[in-house]
Order: C-alpha cells, then sequence, then structure tokens
C-alpha cells in the first residue's frame, strides 16, 4: 500500500485546482465559469503604483491574437509576446494552424523606463556628496527607491536566480502591499517565464498572470476588457480529450464513483443517478455497460443531468445531446434508459428540478463539482451546505465525492498563492512527463484547461472566485453536519486503479486510507475519491 505521501514542499497541506470533467471520454475538467464569467480583483488597492495601468497593458490568456483588435501596442522586446529575448519569442509563439489557438499566454507592454537602469541611477544619487535630503521627488515610486536598494538588490538577485522564489517573493509583496517591489519583480520575472519552457517556466507564465490581474488598480475592467475570445467547442473538446487521456486523475475519480454507485445499487429494479455536472455524459458509459452484465439482467436506468453554459458551450449544444447518446448506447445494451436533463449550475438545483419517482433507489455524483459551490464564506445562503442538506433528506443509497485535495477556499492570499504553486508544478511535471515540448498542442491544452483556473484562484475574490477548494477533513465534516456516513469503497475499485496507473508514469501513486481513495504525483496529494450514504 502506498504511503509515501510528504508534507508539501512549500507549505503544509497544498494542493490542487482542476474540475468539471471531461469530453466524450473527454472532459474540461476545471471549470465552472460560464463562457461569459469574469474575474474581478475583489482585493486591489488605489495606490500610487510605479507602474501605472496607463504605462502598462496587461492582456489575458490568449493575448496575442486578440490584442489588435482592442488596439493594444505590444512590446518588441520584453514583453510576454516579444519578438525575442522574452517568455514568449516568435519561435515560442507556435500557434496550431489546427486549432488557431495562439501560444501567448499573458502579455504585458514594455515598461517606460528600464528598472535597472534606474535603480543604478538612484543608488548613484543616494552615496553623492552632492545629494541633496531636501530634495523632492514628483515620483514616490523614486523616493521608495532610494530609501531600500539594499532590499531591491538583495530581493531581485534572489529572484533572478530561481524562478519560484522570485514569484513567492512577488506574491508576498502584494499581500503586504509592497506595490513597488512587486512590480519590480513582476518586470524581472516576464524575463523568466516561458509557455513553451519547462514545467516551471510554464507555470510560472500563468502564476504571473495571476499575479498582475491582481496587483493592477483596475484588474477587474482590464480583464473583462481584454478576456479573449473562447476556442471554438471542436477545439476545446479537443484540448480536453488530449488532457483526459494524458493525465489519469479524471479517469480515477470516475472509475472510483462508478464502482461506489455499482455496489450501493446492486440488486434495485429501478435506479437514478443524479449527476451535478455531468459535461458529456462520458462518466456513464462504463457504468450502463457494468449494469448490463448484471445478472438476472440490468436495472431501469433513469439519469439526471445537471449542466452549466461552460459544458453547453463544449459540446456545442444543450443536453439533449448527452441524452441522446446515451440513450443510444443503452439500447446497444439492452439497457432500459431515460434521460432527465435540468440545465442549471449546481447551486440553483431544487428538489423539483430531479423529477423523483416513487421506487427508484438514488445515486447521487458530485465529480470534481462541490467546490465550485459558494459556502458560508462567501454567501449567507451557503449552497454548499444547502445542497448536501437538500441530497440526505431525499435518501439517497450513495453520493459519490471526487475534489481536489486542495486549500484554497478560505485560505489568505498568500497561503492560497503558494498552494498553487505547489500543486501545479505537480500537474505541469506529470503533463511534461507525457507530451513532449514541441507538442503543437499542449501550450493549448495548459492554457485553456488550465490557466483560466490558476488566474481565477490567484487574482479574483468573492463571487467572482469560484475555485475554492477544500481538504477531505473539511469535506467529510460538511458531509457528517449534514446527517451523512461514511460507504466504503470496493476493493474492487482500488485494483481496478492501480492496474490502470500501470499505463502511466511510475511517479503516480494511489493510496487507500481512512475509507477514501488518494491519487497523487510522486509526494503530492492531487485528488482524492471516497463515498457517503
Amino acid at each position: 500500500m502506498y504511503k509515501e505521501f510528504g508534507k508539501p514542499k512549500i507549505s503544509n497541506h497544498m494542493n490542487i485546482s482542476m474540475a468539471s470533467r471531461e469530453t466524450e471520454c473527454h472532459y474540461l475538467p476545471q471549470k465552472t465559469q460560464s463562457p461569459e464569467h469574469e474575474c474581478s480583483i475583489g482585493t486591489s488597492k488605489t495606490r500610487n503604483s510605479p507602474l501605472k495601468v496607463s504605462d502598462l497593458q496587461y492582456c489575458t490568456l490568449e493575448s496575442s491574437s486578440v490584442a489588435a483588435a482592442y488596439g493594444i501596442q505590444q512590446s518588441t522586446s520584453n514583453s510576454f509576446s516579444s519578438a525575442s529575448g522574452s517568455p514568449l519569442s516568435q519561435q515560442d509563439s507556435i500557434s496550431d494552424n489546427t486549432y488557431e489557438s495562439p501560444a501567448s499566454v499573458s502579455c504585458i507592454t514594455e515598461a517606460p523606463n528600464d528598472y535597472r537602469h534606474m535603480l543604478r541611477h538612484q543608488e548613484t544619487a543616494i552615496h553623492a556628496p552632492e545629494f541633496d535630503q531636501s530634495y523632492g521627488f514628483e515620483n514616490s515610486f523614486e523616493r521608495q527607491l532610494l530609501l531600500q536598494p539594499e532590499k531591491i538588490n538583495q530581493v531581485m538577485e534572489m529572484a533572478r536566480g530561481d524562478l519560484n522564489q522570485g514569484l513567492i517573493a512577488c506574491a508576498r509583496a502584494i499581500a503586504d502591499d509592497d506595490f513597488v517591489m512587486a512590480d519590480l519583480l513582476i518586470y524581472e520575472l516576464r524575463q523568466m517565464v516561458s509557455v513553451s519552457g519547462d514545467p516551471t517556466q510554464r507555470l510560472g507564465a500563468y502564476l504571473l498572470e495571476g499575479l498582475v490581474a491582481r496587483v493592477a488598480s483596475t484588474g477587474s475592467s482590464i480583464y473583462k476588457t481584454l478576456k479573449c475570445k473562447e476556442p471554438t467547442s471542436a477545439e476545446l473538446l479537443s484540448y480536453m480529450h488530449i488532457l483526459y487521456e494524458v493525465c489519469p486523475y479524471f479517469k480515477f475519480g470516475y472509475l472510483s464513483a462508478n464502482g461506489a454507485i455499482a455496489e450501493a445499487l446492486k440488486g434495485e429494479n429501478a435506479v437514478h443517478i443524479i449527476d451535478f455536472q455531468i459535461a458529456q455524459g462520458s462518466q456513464w458509459v462504463t457504468l450502463i455497460q457494468a449494469l448490463a452484465a448484471r445478472p438476472g439482467g440490468p436495472p431501469h436506468v433513469r439519469i439526471t443531468g445537471i449542466d452549466d453554459l461552460v459544458s453547453e458551450y463544449a459540446r456545442g449544444g444543450g443536453l439533449r445531446i448527452v441524452g441522446q447518446r446515451l440513450s443510444s448506447f443503452a439500447r446497444s445494451y439492452n439497457v432500459p434508459f431515460e434521460f432527465n436533463a435540468a440545465p442549471l449550475n449546481g447551486g440553483d438545483v431544487r428538489v423539483e428540478h430531479l423529477a423523483l419517482r416513487p421506487g427508484e433507489a438514488l445515486a447521487f455524483n458530485f465529480a470534481y463539482q462541490l467546490h465550485h459551490m459558494p459556502d458560508e464564506s462567501v454567501s449567507t445562503v451557503n449552497h454548499r451546505d444547502r445542497i448536501l442538506r437538500m441530497v440526505k433528506g431525499l435518501a439517497p443509497k450513495v453520493v459519490t465525492l471526487v475534489e481536489q485535495e486542495s486549500n484554497t477556499n478560505t485560505a489568505p492570499f498568500f497561503q492560497r498563492f503558494l498552494e498553487t504553486l505547489d500543486y501545479y508544478t505537480a500537474i505541469f511535471e506529470s503533463i511534461d512527463s507525457v507530451l513532449p515540448r514541441d507538442h503543437k498542442e499542449r501550450i493549448s491544452v495548459e492554457q485553456h484547461c488550465l490557466a483560466r483556473d490558476i488566474v481565477n484562484v490567484i487574482a479574483c475574490e468573492g463571487e467572482e472566485r469560484v475555485e475554492r477548494h477544500e481538504l477531505l477533513g473539511k469535506w467529510k465534516s460538511r458531509f457528517r453536519m449534514a446527517g451523512f456516513t461514511p460507504y466504503p469503497l470496493s476493493s474492487l475499485v482500488n485494483a481496478t486503479i492501480k492496474s490502470l496507473l500501470d499505463n502511466y508514469c511510475e511517479h503516480y501513486r494511489l493510496e487507500e486510507r481512512d475509507g477514501a481513495l488518494y491519487l497523487g504525483w510522486k509526494n503530492r496529494v492531487l485528488s482524492v475519491a471516497c463515498a457517503w450514504s
């Protein structure tokens, strides 16, 4: 049994953000925002920033192809989409002609002054005999440079030597409202990141995107104005399919949940599965196959699929598409089947949307979805606990939970940043072990399926921040308060997942502990699955 999960490298209990589902076998693992969803920077402060928004142009995740449409002038040397010597050189900015998706992640136009030149100038002035202490600076940024040159030199040298430490220093400066230091570090860090580099450089590009969005006084309006055009549904499905195939996180979750549901519904003649965030419905293909092979014949199966705008967009249509596909598949296995569509966000679901019938055995499925619902820290309604109480009141046979083992819900900004850095380092490393760095779709996979969640966790607050993960201990408390008791997972599920992992890199780890299954990369736990009744 795997017992090697150690303490995270950056801080205790650091964890992930993936989400939603796949797509035909291929889900978007992190989405609850609609295609129109925008971030707002709830913690931005009015300040005398050394780099005013008028001086810097910030572009979000797909900016290179969109900037011209908004009239943004991009730098030719040091921006994220610069021609040379920058995170995104022209060589780096390879777009997949098939998908027409730019490689650029984020861009910041060239600063009006060279910070290092300015720093040398100010250091010279500070030691000059003729330096006049009464000299009045109109620019408070220059005044602050004069007051702390040694500190700035020390931090900047550290940042240039270690990208992760530079990102952490930048996040700390933002948390401490030290915007002079933050802007200096942003300038240095954007020379070091690249969406086509090693895992640290690639993740750094998206983390820096979030820091830039957070530090800008008008971050919310910038994000909304420059939010880039979504990929078409066909493109997005292709990216999600690649991610689904190269990483076992989603298959792990769906196999775990299906095993618990099949066990709990054993012997039932009529079953009703209610799936919060059904996406393409692919999770249920293997369960329908298993029910078809049941001794004595299959039960009557009804599935209620709850949907949101992101899933509809990714599919290229509404839930009717999912219902038709699953119905056709069930017919091919002679399984009596019905589909009930509930086109809602999960937090809006009420009992009347579920079309319940007497005599049906109920199963509820929360796969990478429950963390999107706001809790008591966001809303007095507390949809997270409300949904669990509602579900318990319906006396289900089983409720399955699959979540990222992460602590980004109520954690303050700096701890949340460290958590995101630690978790996504493992994710990007795992992708790097499968997809070559010159793989033409890899940039698009990371950009469309991972980056926006990273920015949401780092740059957004309040209702705008929808990526709000909790550790399993907290989920257990919520389920117990709602009246649930743990439902043991089948040993067959554990064996099946171990067999699945044989097809992946040896650095993946599986552990069964306290009635739950944990999947990790090296010493980092990433996903957890459990069941309740």
